[in-house]
């Protein structure tokens, strides 16, 4: 595992590993009734390893039934993860560890800004956090994810992509599987959340998840990215009733960068699609080929897109990254993985599903 451990879902963000540390946390427990990892054979050089969630109707409903209004409001936060989860993935890997329940603060959580809840009608193309009031085609795109980790629910956030199969949608690999534990479970999502737990698209179980060898193997947050394929509701693909954003793959570094999630940790609550805006830069201390964008969206945000060639008035662009990680001494950047070779491989195999 390298030093880095990803910003997951409804949860505190942490802060006091060793040297520049990251702070977030992983989720995933495997379905007890559901087959494990199997490797799927990929044609590029890195593999990529499914996993089957909702095979079958009726399981599909079991998962949607589950996440009633209550349980959705009722997440734990991430310090609490290791009094209810076990196994060899990145939490466990943390127990121990100074800072594991360090509160916020630490994290520098209680020293952001408040909600930016009036949006300039105008969106702006240098923001830290602000709420997304421009509509278009990214308010429906994007989404959050319920799902279960040990026993206890936490969110992230995910978004559709234009695939041959309409199904697939695009999150963080610690926002499907804990790394080299376990995978999540009652994974559900729900496109165009809104205010108030509004879900005016409905919702959608997966059937099968993605992840490449080097995140399941070793948590390497240069692959922490997750493609996972839906199964239809009400008869009806998910691209379908929402749309898609494009992907790309080996874009040029750098440039102007859009990122969406809904961060649910103070001073955020995850009722609100917000984003960032800015330039990317390269990883400073050189731990990842990941990229940063001044960011101060908490957790929650997790899986959220990084789109270029954002289309503001639109509300389309083209997805080249995602929300991954913070480093514990830099609250105000967010990094995402670069979208190369390996993440090409996992998308192709899952819009075959």
């Amino acid at each position: 595992m390298s030093l880095s451990t990803p910003l997951l879902a409804a949860a505190p963000l942490l802060a006091g590993l060793l040297g520049p540390a990251l702070i977030g946390a992983a989720p995933g427990p495997l379905q007890a009734d559901r087959p494990t990892a199997a490797p799927v054979h990929a044609t590029e050089h890195t593999e990529i390893v499914e996993h089957v969630a909702a095979r079958t109707a009726a399981e599909q409903r079991r998962v949607l039934d589950y996440w009633t209004r209550e349980r959705m409001a009722r997440a734990l936060p991430i310090g609490l993860l290791d009094l209810v989860t076990t196994g060899d993935g990145l939490l466990s890997g943390l127990t121990g560890r100074v800072g594991l329940r360090a509160t916020p603060d630490l994290a520098g959580a209680s020293k952001l800004p408040e909600p930016r809840r009036q949006a300039a009608a105008r969106p702006a193309t240098n923001t830290v956090g602000s709420r997304w009031a421009g509509g278009g085609a990214v308010a429906r795109t994007t989404g959050r994810v319920f799902l279960t980790v040990g026993g206890a629910d936490f969110v992230c956030s995910a978004s559709t992509i234009r695939s041959a199969n309409r199904d697939v949608v695009v999150t963080a690999g610690h926002c499907v599987k804990d790394g080299a534990g376990e995978w999540a479970a009652n994974w559900t999502f729900v496109p165009g959340y809104g205010t108030g737990g509004a879900e005016p698209y409905g919702r959608y179980a997966a059937r099968r998840m993605f992840v490449a060898e080097p995140w399941s193997r070793e948590s390497n947050d240069d692959y922490d990215v997750a493609m996972v394929a839906l199964a239809t509701s009400r008869g009806r693909h998910v691209a379908d009733v929402v749309g898609a954003q494009e992907i790309a793959f080996n874009t040029p570094r750098g440039g102007q960068a859009f990122g969406f999630g809904y961060p649910a940790d103070p001073p955020y609550d995850g009722g609100d699609l917000v984003y960032c805006a800015g330039r990317l830069t390269a990883d400073p201390y050189g731990q990842t080929r990941d990229q940063g964008l001044s960011c101060d969206m908490t957790a929650g945000s997790s899986g959220g897109p990084w789109m270029t060639t954002f289309d503001a008035a639109t509300g389309k662009g083209t997805i080249t990254s995602l929300s991954s990680f913070k480093y514990s001494d830099d609250p105000r950047t967010m990094y995402g993985p670069y979208f190369g070779d390996a993440v090409k491989t996992l998308f192709s195999t899952a819009e075959r599903a």
